[in-house]
């Protein structure tokens, strides 16, 4: 049974405004397999958060992934699929929805919320992604 870790990040310039996202895969060591950055085009700074733990989750199913562990610094991202926050915003609902369908496309699926300083790496590639548009 394949474990892969996620951490992924998004930020947009403006809210919306042009937008990035950033994210690694890493093996049960902590060894990076994946490392994508690319722009998402005008989005807020919460879809882009969506969107980069959707394409880590697509290709983490990709590479053959049955347990998945995310880690995020968007808190609002983390305690809406954690279900303690209602998702209300028209623009996330749909987002919401297709991660929770590849979530459960796996036989284990944690997400939790790291400081940004945890995150340095997925923050950086999200960045790079909107500094060359």
């Amino acid at each position: 049974m394949k474990k892969l870790k996620i951490f992924s990040d998004g930020c947009s310039r403006g809210n919306p405004g042009q937008a990035g996202i950033g994210y690694l895969i890493c093996d049960d060591r902590g060894k990076i397999i994946s490392e994508r950055s690319c722009g998402v085009g005008v989005r807020t700074n919460n879809e882009a958060e969506y969107i980069a733990v959707i394409k880590a989750l697509e290709e983490a199913i990709e590479l053959g992934a049955a347990e998945v562990e995310v880690f995020s610094d968007s808190e609002l991202l983390v305690k809406q699929v954690k279900g303690e926050y209602a998702v209300r915003s028209n623009r996330l609902k749909p987002l919401y929805q297709k991660l929770i369908n590849l979530s459960q496309a796996l036989s284990k699926f944690e997400i939790k919320h790291v400081k940004r300083e945890e995150n340095k790496r997925a923050d950086k590639l999200a960045r790079l992604a909107i500094a060359s548009e």
